[in-house]
């Protein structure tokens, strides 16, 4: 069937769909040199959930005078103490979750790394939670291949760079992307059949989408099998 690409920002903590991706494609490349947005975005918040309901994180950076800077350029705002806060709310709402024992000490290992850039905080993430949901794509960030470019010829030229022949999209991202000119540049769009999935939750009423380590500290090894489930149903 021939290689088969995806690519996503490097998000903070991503939500099922983004894993459901990764599971799908030999290689998942994170766009960390495209321009950062300097709305709210989740490349630096998520979304976890308490007894109140949502439970958000965020990750404080340095935006003064940086505009157009890239998202690998973007630096963590360390003289805030929010790395104890977020230890402590995951650990607050969380720790009766049946998983958490099994994960929650390789969370607070990262963010112990204090790390001064973004992308490296939020790509070690990643791949802590690739580890954990037994995913075994191979993860590349952009700047490591040296491609640029923006939308579809920037998609295009990651394929080419992989060899690929296949990109695989989640259900909206279609109409982002030139099928006239992909199709030109032999490469195959395939759609993602993702559903967000359902499963047990602490804290009452189920809520959809929140950050994959939600669906990990209460499904643990099985979450995987649950997002495959509830997409194919």
């Amino acid at each position: 069937m021939g290689v088969t690409v995806a690519t996503h920002q490097p998000i903070f903590l991503p939500w099922p769909g983004f894993f459901h991706k990764a599971a799908h494609v030999d290689y998942l490349v994170l766009l960390d040199n495209v321009q950062f947005s300097r709305d709210r975005s989740w490349l630096t918040r998520n979304r976890l959930k308490n007894e109140d309901g949502e439970l958000w994180l965020t990750v404080p950076v340095l935006r003064k005078g940086r505009r157009l800077q890239t998202i690998r350029r973007v630096e963590i705002h360390n003289e805030k103490a929010w790395r104890r806060k977020h230890l402590v709310s995951i650990q607050q709402n969380y720790v009766h979750a049946p998983y958490f024992t099994d994960y929650f000490p390789g969370i607070e290992g990262i963010y112990q790394k204090k790390h001064s850039l973004l992308a490296e905080f939020t790509t070690e993430l990643i791949s802590f939670l690739l580890d954990a949901l037994a995913l075994q794509t191979n993860v590349i960030r952009q700047s490591e291949l040296g491609v640029a470019g923006k939308g579809t010829e920037l998609l295009i030229k990651i394929c080419e760079h992989l060899g690929a022949a296949r990109f695989f999209a989640l259900p909206g991202a279609e109409k982002h992307i030139d099928k006239e000119a992909t199709t030109k540049s032999g490469i195959e769009i395939i759609r993602a059949n993702f559903r967000p999935p359902i499963y047990p939750q602490l804290w009452g009423d189920f809520l959809c989408n929140l950050s994959a380590l939600d669906l990990l500290l209460n499904c643990g090894p099985k979450s995987m099998e649950i997002v495959a489930r509830e997409s194919n149903r």
